[in-house]
């Protein structure tokens, strides 16, 4: 009896399955040599944002010191204190009245034909005492009044000169006039007359104890005092002028600079 195959004993089997993609599992591919090399474009827009980034970080750093050297500069002038300032006030007050006392020696008598002269006695005390330096001015005797200082001739023709103040005018039937004049420090009127040949000028002005510099620098002296004092103020004056320059140059603030990228 041929048994049926519906009394066969059945055999469970394994079934397979060939796996299918699943449209959650991202799909990878790789990289190609052209992909890996960077574009001509690429490389010129990372130099540029390295330039940009270097501007940036100097501009930072000036501005940083610029900052730095405002915040010290109140402390380094205070640290300098009174006396620094009470020194270059000084400084300057020198430097002028240097070029003030060269003027009145020097540069106006010399523009106005007047003589400067030193006072060496005690005649005219107190308005000219002895080392005051005196500017005499060509006058016209016609316009000599009483109470003017003139210098004249002790001997007409002769060089030595004496500074006395005018204390009469006499005129005489022939025209002729004569001045009686008397030192302020004296008890009695000069001794002799003065004529108009024997008149120097008149004092035009005066400075106290300058007339022992006006002795110093005549004479031989000259030759080689007034270049020398000259050259003084004039590299005393570059001196002043150099200093206050760098002194502006390190007060003025470092601007930021403006960037621009490409």
């Amino acid at each position: 009896m041929t048994p049926n195959a519906t009394d066969l004993p059945t055999v469970d089997e394994p079934v397979t399955a060939k796996p299918t993609p699943s449209a959650a599992e991202p799909m990878t591919s790789r990289p190609t040599a052209a992909d890996a090399q960077p574009t001509p474009a690429d490389a010129k827009s990372a130099s540029t944002e390295a330039q940009t980034a270097s501007a940036k970080a100097e501009a930072q750093a000036a501005s940083a010191k610029a900052q730095a050297n405002a915040d010290a500069e109140p402390t380094s002038a205070k640290s300098r204190g009174i006396l620094y300032y009470l020194g270059l006030g000084l400084s300057g007050g020198l430097f002028v009245l240097m070029l003030a006392l060269a003027a009145a020696v020097i540069v106006v008598p010399a523009a106005t034909g007047s003589v400067p002269l030193t006072v060496l006695t005690s005649s005219m005390e107190p308005t000219l005492p002895p080392g005051t330096l005196i500017v005499v001015q060509p006058v016209d005797t016609a316009g000599i009044r009483i109470g003017d200082a003139i210098t004249y001739q002790i001997e007409s023709g002769k060089p030595e000169v004496v500074t006395h103040r005018v204390i009469s005018i006499t005129s005489s039937s022939d025209g002729g006039t004569t001045f009686i004049t008397q030192g302020d420090n004296n008890d009695a009127p000069d001794a002799r007359p003065v004529v108009p040949d024997q008149v120097q000028g008149r004092v035009w002005y005066s400075v106290p104890w300058l007339g022992y510099v006006n002795n110093a620098v005549n004479g031989e002296n000259r030759a080689w005092i007034v270049p020398v004092i000259a050259g003084g103020l004039f590299l005393y004056a570059g001196y002043m002028v150099a200093s206050a320059v760098v002194d502006a140059a390190k007060k003025r603030p470092i601007g930021n600079r403006e960037l621009s990228g490409e």
